[in-house]
């Protein structure tokens, strides 16, 4: 295994992990750690570069650090990709190689799942390391992270009404959700269990077209959707989507999604602003999954009643950032940014 760092300013660790044996090559980014060890799933993807990897890596352990930190989960930010086509490229081999990897970085990083891997990837890479979470319950894990994710989204979008329209009842709103996968899938149940008439659409069209005849919710044409009128528009695939484009044709008065960075630049924010478009920050309404993993790093070990005690808290994590919106006079996606860095600087005066 040859582990090189990688030197980038403001991050603690970045480093490079290739296998000839087994062909692995991935980057683990821990951002911060100031809260506690860097937790953030492991994603694989056929990055054109690693180049490329390394911008995805470093974003999203930078995101973990701020999600983490305004979820109150006791953690810090990682991340880590593994540059590969996840339909051709999967080996024992090298996702034990992956665990080595993990293992050399001594704790500081956590994995998790993420785009593309699994339970039976991770059950692969714990032979090797101890630092992985979100494992089967019978392997001592709290199992797939999409139920609380999705969850977790769900309580956001009722904060995010409250905010926007005076009630968190989702009673007769128009909720669209885009993506309807393992989270967007469970979000539209939950959504139509609390009496919202929930839209659907995805790239795959089959995909929302079965879950639409399955719970009977209406799908339809993902081209063109943003503009469709609704209540709550909810992200829940992929990133950017929210961008020049887009935000000049949206049709709703909230966006509260699960996908992570929904801004394509963060200057997107402010233009959903002075359109009147309420943004619930991803990364404060989608960290039910993180929150739920978390837990398993407690004594004693994870109790799911305490996780889902502790997902309800995304409800007051929300109020807080639009409070400070508010307050403050700044964009939503500003006043998570400001939240998550008073914690952090709240830490670290505690170890000071």
């Amino acid at each position: 295994m040859d582990i090189t760092e990688i030197p980038v300013e403001g991050y603690e660790r970045v480093v490079r992990g290739q296998d000839a044996e087994s062909g692995l090559h991935a980057i683990i980014a821990v951002h911060d750690t100031t809260l506690g060890p860097g937790l953030g799933g492991m994603r694989m993807l056929p990055y054109a570069t690693e180049d490329e990897a390394l911008t995805d890596v470093l974003r999203l352990s930078r995101g973990m650090t701020f999600k983490s930190a305004v979820a109150d989960t006791g953690l810090g930010g990682g991340k880590s990709v593994v540059i590969g086509d996840p339909a051709t490229a999967k080996s024992e081999a090298l996702f034990r190689a992956m665990g080595r990897f993990i293992d050399a970085v001594g704790g500081k990083y956590i994995t998790a799942q993420d785009m593309n891997i699994g339970n039976p990837d991770l059950e692969v890479v714990a032979q090797e390391t101890r630092w992985v979470t979100g494992l089967d319950r019978d392997q001592g894990g709290s199992g797939n992270p999409s139920p609380s994710t999705a969850y977790g989204c769900v309580i956001g979008i009722e904060a995010t009404l409250q905010e926007a329209f005076g009630s968190p009842s989702c009673q007769d709103r128009t909720v669209l959700i885009q993506g309807v996968g393992a989270v967007g899938g469970r979000m539209a149940e939950l959504l139509k269990e609390r009496g919202a008439r929930v839209l659907v659409c995805d790239l795959y069209e089959e995909r929302a077209r079965e879950l639409a005849d399955r719970l009977g919710l209406e799908c339809v044409a993902d081209a063109g959707h943003e503009e469709l009128a609704c209540d709550v528009y909810a992200p829940c695939a992929r990133g950017a989507t929210l961008n020049d484009d887009t935000i000049p044709r949206l049709g709703c008065r909230v966006v509260a999604g699960c996908a992570n960075n929904q801004l394509a630049e963060p200057h997107h924010g402010q233009a959903l602003r002075e359109r009147g478009i309420l943004y619930a920050p991803d990364y404060v309404i989608n960290a039910g999954g993180i929150i739920n993993v978390s837990r398993e790093l407690l004594p004693g070990g994870y109790d799911e009643a305490a996780a889902m005690e502790k997902i309800e808290g995304i409800r007051d994590n929300l109020a807080q950032v639009y409070e400070i919106a508010r307050t403050e006079g700044v964009p939503t996606h500003e006043a998570a940014r400001l939240l998550a860095e008073r914690r952090l600087e709240a830490g670290r005066s505690a170890q000071a």
